[in-house]
Formats: C-alpha cells, sequence, structure tokens
C-alpha cells in the first residue's frame, strides 16, 4: 500500500518536474528571439537595410504569436482541468464556423490550399460556439502546419444517417504519423519527434485540448495516418429537434 502511494507520488512529482521543464523551454526560446531582435534594433537600427529591419520585426511578432499561443492553451488546459466548467450549448450549422476557420488560416498559411467538401442537408450539432471554433483552428491549423508548403489541406463535412450523427474529417498531405507514435499524439505536450517535426514550432498542447474538448461535448475523436498524410475524423450526435439547452456545467 505504501510502496503504492509512494510510486502515485513521484510519479506526480515527475510530471511537475516535466511540465515546468516544458514550460520553461517554450517560453525561453521566443522570449529569447524577441530579446534577441529587439537588442540589435536598438544598438544597430541605423545600420540596417529597411529589408533587415522589416524581417527582424516579423519575427518579433511571429515569436509574439507564440507565446500567446502558448499561454492561451496553458489558460485553456487549466479551465479544462477545474472542478467546474461552465459549457453554453447552441444549435449550430457547422459550414459558417468552418468557413469561419479556413478563412483565418489562409491569411496565416497564404502558400496552402484549403478545399472544403461539404454534403447535402447537414444537421445541426449541440456545442459550446467558442469551443467548437478552438476545435477547428487547432485541427486545421495543425493540418498546415505539418503539410508541405503548397500543399492541399482538405475538410471534409457529411452525415451518417445510419447512426444519425455528423463527421468532419480533416485531411493533410503531410509526413503522416508513425504507428508508435499515434497513441501518444493526444497526451500533454507529446510532440512526433523526427528530423522534419522538429524544425516545426509548437507546444504539444493543440491535440490534448481537442480531444478533451470535443469529448466534454459528447463528440469522438479518431485519426488514421500514413507516410502520405494524416485523417482526423470528429463526430458529434445530430441535435434533436427538442433539445433546448443552452448552458451546461461540467461536473
Amino acid at each position: 500500500m505504501f510502496d503504492t502511494k509512494e510510486k502515485n507520488i513521484d510519479e506526480l512529482e515527475q510530471a511537475h518536474i516535466d511540465f515546468i521543464s516544458t514550460v520553461s523551454h517554450e517560453l525561453r526560446t521566443p522570449l529569447t528571439s524577441i530579446r534577441g531582435f529587439a537588442d540589435t534594433l536598438l544598438t544597430s537600427y541605423d545600420r540596417l537595410t529597411p529589408e533587415q529591419r522589416k524581417k527582424f520585426l516579423l519575427i518579433i511578432k511571429e515569436q509574439s504569436n507564440r507565446l500567446i499561443n502558448l499561454v492561451e492553451n496553458l489558460l485553456t488546459v487549466s479551465k479544462m482541468q477545474s472542478d467546474k466548467e461552465l459549457m453554453i450549448y447552441k444549435k449550430v450549422d457547422v459550414i459558417p464556423f468552418i468557413e469561419s476557420a479556413v478563412q483565418m488560416m489562409r491569411s496565416q498559411y497564404k502558400n496552402y490550399n484549403y478545399i472544403c467538401t461539404y454534403g447535402k442537408n447537414l444537421p445541426q450539432i449541440l456545442v459550446d460556439t467558442d469551443k467548437f471554433q478552438q476545435i477547428l483552428l487547432n485541427l486545421i491549423d495543425n493540418a498546415s502546419k505539418y503539410s508541405p508548403e503548397g500543399s492541399n489541406v482538405c475538410i471534409d463535412v457529411s452525415q451518417n444517417f445510419n447512426e444519425n450523427t455528423l463527421i468532419i474529417k480533416v485531411i493533410d498531405h503531410g509526413i503522416g504519423i508513425s504507428s508508435g507514435d499515434i497513441g501518444k499524439i493526444f497526451n500533454k505536450f507529446s510532440r512526433v519527434d523526427s528530423p522534419l517535426t522538429r524544425k516545426i514550432q509548437g507546444n504539444g498542447l493543440g491535440l490534448y485540448i481537442t480531444k478533451n474538448l470535443v469529448e466534454k461535448m459528447g463528440g469522438e475523436i479518431s485519426v488514421q495516418s500514413s507516410d502520405k498524410g494524416s485523417e482526423f475524423s470528429v463526430i458529434f450526435k445530430a441535435a434533436a429537434a427538442d433539445d433546448n439547452r443552452l448552458t451546461k456545467v461540467k461536473e
């Protein structure tokens, strides 16, 4: 009994150490870049060409966005792990949310092709709209990051009439996920480790958050992958005509 307790304590301490180490690294990297390029601009502004100044300012902006994304993800994780979380449910049509998410991604990934395919007479689903939008943004952003520049990112929405569900698939043509890593990608701070992914910025929280949000709203998420790309599928039950819930508190 005591051995089990001690083991659990050791595991919690190690998890805490790993958390601090990961967050510290994710904070230090962009902060170092911001400080370094800001110092260069301050000390050598007159000697830099306009192109160099613009390049350094863009790097500072990019790294600032990376910090904001990390902080937002950490706040989301903190809320998810609290004792109670307010969920505000509404019946929605998914197409406007997908179009909005794709438009945001197009402004960030200008050299990618986003192809959306919709089935006919799609049912509404009952979701928290803010969290649903976050799910879409996380999945499409993930597909874009891990795909070659100029490739297609496909979003396919269909209905399973037999199970009365709506299926959203986000398909990329990127590097794929090995069978050994498939089971880890939804874990907190987990990232696929390969020479290709090491060059891609990320904090390993996006898919962890996405899975938790999907499941808290009664949905399911799964992934299939090969060396030709990955396909993430999110399934929600179609909203019932007499379901008028507006809020639900997660116990």
